[in-house]
């Protein structure tokens, strides 16, 4: 069967929806752009009504600076921070105290007519005071025509050598009006000291005991020269300055000295043993003689060396140290130092005292030095 459809249906009739400003080419561009019985005639229309969304503007990115070019303009400068100014601090003057026997200030310092000492207390950890004490009695028992210099090193306590400090000039001034000879006199009066020690010290006084060294300066009678007489018990030194050259005039009383160690197991129940590399009387102390150490006898005496030695225009400079000095500097150059040092013989025992601390002694350090040729006062 076949149908026909009638021109112009409203069917099948082609959507006239032009854009707009399109030409139509069946009616004109003065007719209507859409039929009017066209379906689509509702939507064209309210697409024509309906007014555009408007455009929304592209968000830009932002741009990364553009890289630096040398020849691009010159950043700004940055400014160098203010420098921050530290007070330079100062130090004090190390504190210098007028010696006096039985101080307890860790350094001590004293300065006469022709003679100058010096002590320092030692760094070690077991230190709790200084246990070094000296001597210096000019007009020696009333006579200015001698004097009585001495270096007193102590251990375990400061006792024995403060009491050898304040008694042993007055002892010897004694033990010489009793005649017999100076170096008889000096040995009276150190084996003198270490009685009256012992005597003080009873069952619970002071205890250790000292090394010493003195030496008893005397004008010559009738023309004579000046006589030194050194005595020495202990580790202590004294060092003569002849003509610049070093002398030592005592010997160190160490347990390591073969004649001290046949001296002690000589004796009965004397033993001497090489702990750690060290000698020691009964194991304890390394030293042979001195003033003290009861619990030691009859092995560590009291007895001393003495050396007497005629003073020419030679002998120029007398060191007395103990071995906080010796351990760590030499004769020789001990000598060379005190000779050479411009301030004097205060700076000169300083110069030796600071010597031996730079090189690592921890032991109390005492310097004495007198100058041989200037007159007792």
């Amino acid at each position: 069967m076949s149908c026909a459809v009638a021109p112009g249906s409203p069917v099948f009739s082609p959507s006239r929806l032009l854009l707009p400003g399109a030409p139509d080419h069946h009616h004109g561009a003065s007719s209507s752009p859409f039929l009017p019985a066209s379906p689509l005639r509702f939507f064209a229309l309210r697409a024509r009504i309906r007014p555009d969304p408007p455009c929304a503007k592209p968000q830009t990115q932002p741009q990364p600076p553009a890289p630096t070019t040398p020849t691009a303009a010159p950043a700004l400068k940055r400014r160098r921070p203010a420098p921050l100014l530290v007070p330079v601090a100062v130090p004090a003057p190390p504190p210098v105290l007028a010696a006096a026997n039985g101080a307890t200030a860790d350094e001590v310092a004293e300065q006469g007519e022709g003679f100058a000492a010096y002590c320092r207390k030692g760094k070690g950890r077991k230190r709790v005071e200084m246990e070094d004490r000296h001597v210096a009695a000019v007009a020696l028992g009333g006579d200015r025509a001698q004097a009585l210099f001495g270096v007193f090193d102590g251990h375990g306590g400061k006792g024995a050598a403060e009491f050898a400090a304040g008694n042993m000039a007055r002892i010897m001034a004694e033990e010489l009006k009793r005649g017999g000879g100076v170096e008889e006199a000096a040995r009276r009066a150190y084996l003198r000291t270490d009685e009256e020690f012992s005597a003080d010290a009873g069952a619970e006084g002071p205890s250790g005991g000292a090394c010493c060294v003195t030496a008893l300066l005397r004008e010559g009678d009738n023309g004579r020269r000046r006589q030194l007489v050194v005595s020495g018990a202990g580790d202590c030194r004294a060092v003569l300055s002849r003509g610049g050259r070093a002398e030592a005039l005592t010997e160190d009383h160490r347990a390591s000295r073969r004649d001290e160690r046949d001296r002690i197991e000589a004796l009965r129940g004397g033993l001497v043993l090489n702990c750690r590399g060290v000698w020691r009387v009964q194991g304890s102390l390394a030293v042979t003689r001195g003033i003290g150490d009861k619990h030691l006898k009859p092995w560590v005496v009291a007895e001393p060396e003495t050396a007497t030695v005629d003073v020419d225009e030679r002998c120029d400079l007398l060191i007395l140290a103990s071995d906080g000095l010796w351990d760590k500097v030499g004769n020789q150059e001990a000598v060379d130092v005190a000779a050479a040092c411009s301030g004097g013989l205060p700076a000169a025992c300083r110069r030796l005292v600071e010597m031996a601390a730079a090189r690592g002694s921890t032991d109390d350090i005492s310097v004495l030095v007198i100058q041989l040729q200037r007159p007792l006062r």
